[in-house]
């Protein structure tokens, strides 16, 4: 099933169809009329990739975008168990295969920044870059308890506007899914796969996401980081960057993408700072 959607806010054209992907149905959102490597936008838990759309939309001038929402999430047909990490990574190539991008700019929020890492070390071939927003996972979402309670400090700072695009998704995903995924994602080790990754990759972390490490650590990742890794900070963002930070991130991801100073640029908007990027070397 397929259908083309317009949206009178912004000049983009989309394409919302049903594929089918190891043999389930998988709900994608595309973009049409655009050259460019694909930017393929990867959601976190519980949710679908609607949240990330504001960002998508703001990039279809230069690039094809997709959004999918992976087997079990949003309006995708569930499997019979609920897909771990790996699995969701395996599932992310066969929707790359179905659409048949032999290679994409994988741009992950959440749990969708473990997701891309793993496909980055399985098959780096597929991944032109690797964008990684809010990357949590790791030692500073430990044990579980003080995970639930980061989490639940992100809800009162993230916009208002974020309630009737996730709630639903969170629901019809179910709790006990939600906190079982969610205890996988604490105990995968981010921050530290991240100064392994064998592509080009841009992590992108808010200033007021409490999932995030304190800024001394982020520091000692930014130093210890290869050169073709770059840290960039957004102020007053929190943990869904991509849906409340919209304009300042399309900006960061565009100038990366473009080998573009980031930070040497007029028209950079205000918030975004530098940790760690390739020219500091």
């Amino acid at each position: 099933m397929r259908r083309r959607l317009s949206d009178s806010s912004s000049r983009d054209c989309w394409v919302d169809e049903y594929l089918s992907v190891q043999g389930c149905a998988v709900r994608c959102r595309r973009s049409v009329e655009a050259s460019g490597p694909p930017i393929v936008h990867v959601h976190g838990f519980g949710i679908s990739g609607s949240y990330l759309m504001p960002t998508a939309r703001l990039l279809v001038d230069h690039w094809v975008n997709v959004v999918p929402d992976l087997p079990g999430y949003g309006r995708s047909e569930r499997r019979d168990h609920v897909l771990d990490i790996p699995e969701l990574a395996h599932a992310l190539i066969a929707i790359l295969d179905r659409l048949r991008v032999d290679q994409a700019v994988l741009v992950g929020n959440s749990m969708g920044c473990p997701i891309g890492l793993e496909v980055a070390h399985a098959a780096p071939d597929r991944v032109h870059r690797l964008v990684l927003v809010s990357p949590a996972g790791g030692l500073q979402n430990q044990p579980l308890a003080r995970a639930i309670g980061q989490l639940a400090l992100d809800v009162v700072r993230e916009s208002p506007r974020m309630i009737p695009v996730a709630l639903p998704d969170y629901l019809r995903f179910g709790p006990i899914n939600g906190l079982r995924l969610f205890h996988e994602l604490t105990r995968f080790p981010s921050l530290e796969r991240l100064l392994h990754t064998p592509v080009p990759t841009l992590a992108v972390l808010g200033g007021r996401d409490p999932l995030m490490p304190p800024p001394r650590r982020v520091r000692e990742v930014g130093q210890a980081a290869p050169g073709h890794v770059s840290v960039v900070q957004i102020d007053q963002a929190a943990h869904a960057v991509n849906f409340s930070h919209s304009s300042q991130l399309a900006y960061v991801i565009t100038s990366w993408l473009n080998d573009q100073d980031i930070f040497d640029n007029a028209q950079r908007p205000a918030g975004i700072r530098p940790i760690h990027t390739h020219r500091d070397d």
